[in-house]
């Protein structure tokens, strides 16, 4: 049944003129609420307290953020909410876009116009990978760590294009080796670098600034993708200095699943082309043969979109400023370094992730000697009950985890008894 507050806000909303022109910015004339924001602000004082705010179970641990952070019930909240809305009012809800644009701008340190709202880091890598005028023989470069998501879009231009897809293998010991293996790489062919901003398999954190200084020295575009880093740790675009950077609002900002930002630096906007448009995409046209694309990176926003899981995204946003996102990013690697020096007692356990202090946060990954990652991930999920991911990737037979805001030393406990008991029966 409808409560007073919903139809007294429908009364409201059936007043204000609605616009049919597929021009006009999202959300003008647009009388669907608007259901962002943290309406009665959460308890974020200590950990435990957030832990609470995640209706994820606790029938096992979860170390998986890396690959899906659920989303916590401020965000299924609105979600629900929103959705609801929009099915009573029978409109888009795109009111709400041009608040949420400033808030995931402010949130990764760009402006407004630089972002657009995509479905996730892969679709806003597709639209980098094809909008780019690239020729036959042009050269990208990226770490053979990359992500699927971040590899299969230029794959597809290889293809398809002819352009060239060259890797390099990262340095997990020193930011600057990974700034000389790539550009030891660049040649008068090189028109991108890519890089993870944290790789997926064993968590190496990139010098993002570094390579975008020299990337823009030499002319190259430089694009991020940072489906792991958004959430993890703060970003500021604008101090880092990327052309572009393409993240997921499901992994480590526990935003709705097919949410996610793409980012074009203002001045490089012109230089990506819409692979797909549609209403939202043009600012002006005239059938057959004029048109003028949307001033901003919301140009690759096109047609109609569901305003709830964007509601939820920002919703997400603003729990994570309110907890602390520099708070954030030293619970993880603080507990990352506990989780090293335990596990490192462990006999024939190798640890993957970098140990120098400027090349991980959050993600740590290992393998234990004579022992196939399929088998150890198979027992921590279903014997231990612990959620793990495995790491098959370029052959690193090992197990990543993935600490976050719903986890605490005592997980650590649980891990580490898990791995010895698990090495311990391998040896028996």
């Amino acid at each position: 049944m409808m409560n007073r507050k919903t139809f007294l806000k429908l009364l409201t909303g059936s007043a204000a003129a609605i616009s049919l022109n597929p021009l006009a910015a999202r959300g003008q004339g647009d009388p669907a609420p608007a259901r962002t924001g943290l309406a009665e602000p959460p308890d974020t004082s200590n950990w435990a307290r957030i832990r609470d705010l995640f209706p994820l179970t606790r029938e096992r641990v979860y170390f998986n953020t890396g690959g899906l952070g659920p989303p916590s019930g401020p965000v299924l909240d609105v979600l629900r909410e929103q959705t609801l809305d929009q099915a009573i009012s029978g409109e888009t809800g795109h009111g709400l876009f041009h608040r949420a644009h400033r808030t995931a701008a402010d949130y990764l340190g760009a402006e407004e116009e630089e972002v657009c709202f995509t479905r996730n880091a892969t679709e806003g890598n597709s639209i980098i990978a094809a909008g780019l005028d690239l020729r036959p023989d042009d050269e990208v470069i990226f770490e053979s760590h990359a992500h699927p998501g971040g590899s299969f879009p230029w794959l597809v231009q290889q293809k398809e294009n002819g352009i060239k897809v060259r890797i390099f293998e990262p340095d997990p010991n020193s930011p600057e080796g990974n700034l000389d293996r790539i550009f030891s790489m660049v040649n008068e062919r090189t028109r991108v670098i890519q890089v993870s901003h944290l790789t997926a398999p064993t968590g190496i954190l990139f010098d993002v600034a570094g390579i975008a200084r020299e990337a823009r020295r030499r002319g190259i575009w430089f694009h991020i993708d940072g489906a792991q880093s958004a959430g993890m740790i703060p970003v500021d675009l604008h101090r880092i200095g990327c052309d572009s950077y393409a993240t997921s609002g499901h992994k480590w900002m526990n935003g709705p699943q097919e949410t996610g930002i793409l980012y074009i630096a203002r001045e490089r906007m012109a230089e990506v082309a819409c692979s797909h448009a549609g209403a939202y995409s043009l600012s002006d046209y005239k059938l057959p043969d004029r048109m003028t694309y949307v001033p901003t990176t919301q140009r690759h926003e096109y047609g109609t979109r569901d305003a709830a899981p964007v509601a939820g995204l920002e919703t997400a946003i603003l729990l994570q400023n309110r907890i602390g996102r520099e708070r954030i990013a030293r619970h993880g690697k603080s507990l990352v370094d506990r989780t090293r020096s335990t596990l490192r007692e462990i006999d024939g356990l190798e640890i993957l992730t970098p140990d120098h202090p400027e090349m991980y946060n959050s993600i740590i990954s290992f393998r234990l000697e004579g022992l196939v990652s399929d088998d150890i991930a198979r027992m921590l999920t279903g014997d231990y009950h612990l959620r793990c991911r495995n790491v098959t990737e370029r052959g690193l037979n090992a197990i990543r985890i993935s600490w976050h805001v719903y986890n605490s030393e005592d997980d650590l406990e649980l891990l580490a008894s898990a791995v010895r008991s698990i090495q311990k029966q391998s040896r028996s």
